[in-house]
């Protein structure tokens, strides 16, 4: 199968689902670990493919250093998923998915905050990059 710019969009759409049916039914003020365990439940359910907790490598002059970064999810090993349960969403969280994105070597990437009152709305936001743009659209 050919992954295209169409079929990242389609399965962006079916991972905000999930969040949203997680965040319908725990609402917001959890922890972030709580909703990482409800939010892989339901990727299971709905039948997508995920790894939790994976280690970023941090490649410098050379050399892979564990710089102690861990994913949170990798869907379909094309779109990193990172959870937040905070109050407000700060230009470094973008930039964390931006840069974890670069490190895996990743098309597309959701930042999800749980801490709202309406997933769609205002707690995700999507990044794309140069790798995404160079898949074919459909």
């Amino acid at each position: 199968m050919i992954t295209t710019q169409r079929y990242v969009d389609d399965l962006t759409y079916e991972i905000i689902g999930c969040a949203i049916e997680v965040h319908k039914e725990l609402g917001p003020g959890l922890i972030e670990s709580i909703y990482e365990k409800c939010f892989v439940r339901e990727l299971s359910l709905q039948s997508i493919d995920f790894k939790t907790q994976l280690w970023l490598p941090v490649q410098y002059k050379g050399m892979y250093l564990d710089a102690g970064l861990r994913l949170n999810v990798l869907i379909e090993d094309l779109i990193l998923v990172e959870l937040k349960a905070i109050d407000f969403v700060l230009p470094v969280h973008h930039a964390q998915v931006l840069t974890y994105m670069k490190l895996m070597q990743k098309p597309k990437g959701i930042l999800i905050n749980c801490n709202c009152t309406n997933i769609f709305k205002e707690g995700q936001k999507t990044f794309v990059n140069e790798l995404y743009a160079a898949l074919p659209k459909a």
